[in-house]
């Protein structure tokens, strides 16, 4: 079996869980509504406050599918409750970040600025100038939000200047050397 897939999901009180036709998973929250069609040849049980996630048969794919099913529920569960956020630092003279309402605006180098508009049920926030913080409830529109982001200037290795994560590092290279 496998470790995750076998794991049961204890659903915290104000969080209801329904499963609907050909696994439609609807779960709602302190924080919003998640609606996501997982894998169908997976069982999924919610029994009170737990959830459980079964696979068919012990073939290679049903294995595969029974811990990323679990996980994937998880996920939707964790963030109708806490949510998740992902925080990137802006590294480089001149470069900042500011809000315009919802709006960010990034200056990035470019000629021009770059405003991006948060999806539905995602905030953006920015405490200093070089840090911006992206909040919300899907873990991974979050993550995909925070790479586009950070692709509008990724970190190069020579100066370090970029838009990365908290906490990522960065492999510098040897510039030219002098005469």
């Amino acid at each position: 079996m496998s470790r995750i897939g076998r794991k049961e999901i204890v659903i915290p009180a104000g969080v209801d869980v329904k499963v609907g036709e050909g696994n439609v998973v609807t779960v709602k929250g302190p924080k919003g509504t998640l609606t996501k069609e997982l894998c169908p040849r997976m069982t999924i049980e919610v029994e009170g406050n737990v959830a459980k996630v079964t696979r068919p048969t012990d073939e290679k794919e049903d294995r595969a599918l029974h811990g990323l099913t679990r996980a994937l529920l998880h996920n939707m569960v964790e963030g109708v409750t806490n949510g998740f956020t992902r925080r990137l630092e802006i590294v480089g003279t001149g470069y900042r970040a500011a809000m315009n309402g919802k709006t960010l605006v990034l200056n990035l180098g470019y000629s021009h600025d770059i405003q991006m508009d948060p999806e539905e049920n995602m905030t953006f926030e920015t405490p200093s100038a070089t840090t911006i913080v992206v909040t919300g409830i899907d873990k991974q529109r979050v993550g995909q939000v925070a790479a586009d982001i950070r692709g509008k200037r990724p970190p190069e290795p020579y100066h370090g200047k970029g838009v990365k994560y908290e906490g990522e590092k960065i492999r510098r290279k040897v510039g030219k050397t002098g005469k």
